[in-house]
């Protein structure tokens, strides 16, 4: 959330893509698990007596988050402030304090994890072959790179939240939480999703199509199989996620349901 999110974009833009992977997929967690585990169960009181301010940190983050996100040149930047907008969403989940919204912020964080890893992959590639993150560097990479720039789409519109996908289910149950609990920041939610796919569709559009401006695209080679089988297990799972939710939701009903019980 506002203000102590900085760290993240500069952790994302130092770390190798492993280190990025591990970061998206299980540290940026952390916080989540902790308000999950400590903050609500044990302080209820609290945790109800702050939602208004988690709900303004929150609110600003989305938004403050997805317009800077608009003006990023380096990738790896740019899907770190996409991270942190997606946080703001766990975090509005979590505090309405009902059954969706908090599986929604739990389910969430699931998705973003993979998405999010998946898309840092997705810049370790042809970070891999150009030696360079900045986008004005790519253009037309779906004439060097096709079955590259197919999957790049698919972690695109994943990340944007695309129907049948996993983001678009734990964003839809996120919303119709905060619903329930507070319409204004709902609508402020949303319209961080419509930024999401402005950002998500215009850097897209810049690396993917347009024409080749560097004789060094020309070289590029498509993804080997190497590559293609540490995709292929994020595309499962968020197809899996997005069209068949209930095998996770069902997992983490009975706990939500008992966490709920003890705010009230």
């Amino acid at each position: 959330m506002i203000p102590v999110h900085l760290w993240l974009p500069e952790a994302h833009s130092e770390a190798p893509t492993a280190g990025s992977v591990i970061l998206a997929g299980i540290l940026l967690k952390m916080g989540g698990y902790g308000f999950l585990r400590f903050s609500i169960p044990i302080f209820p009181d609290a945790s109800i007596y702050f939602t208004p301010l988690i709900y303004t940190l929150s609110g600003i983050a989305v938004i403050y988050t997805s317009l800077t996100t608009l003006r990023q040149v380096d990738m790896k930047r740019l899907i770190a402030y996409s991270s942190v907008a997606h946080m703001g969403f766990v975090t509005i989940g979590m505090f309405s304090m009902n059954l969706q919204g908090i599986e929604g912020s739990i389910f969430l964080m699931l998705s973003h994890g993979i998405v999010s890893s998946a898309l840092f992959l997705c810049v370790g590639v042809i970070y891999d072959r150009h030696k360079t993150r900045i986008i004005n560097y790519y253009s037309g990479l779906t004439v060097t790179m096709p079955f590259y720039s197919i999957i790049f789409l698919f972690f695109i519109l994943a990340n944007m939240g695309l129907p049948g996908t996993s983001s678009f289910v734990s964003e839809f149950m996120v919303l119709v939480g905060a619903f329930k609990s507070n319409i204004l920041i709902t609508i402020l939610a949303a319209s961080g999703g419509i930024f999401g796919a402005a950002y998500s569709l215009w850097l897209y559009n810049r690396t993917a199509f347009g024409n080749i401006r560097f004789t060094s695209i020309n070289n590029f080679q498509d993804i080997d199989r190497r590559e293609f089988m540490v995709f292929l297990p994020c595309i499962i799972l968020v197809l899996i996620m997005g069209i068949y939710p209930e095998v996770f939701l069902n997992v983490m009903h009975v706990s939500i349901t008992h966490l709920i019980e003890q705010t009230q």
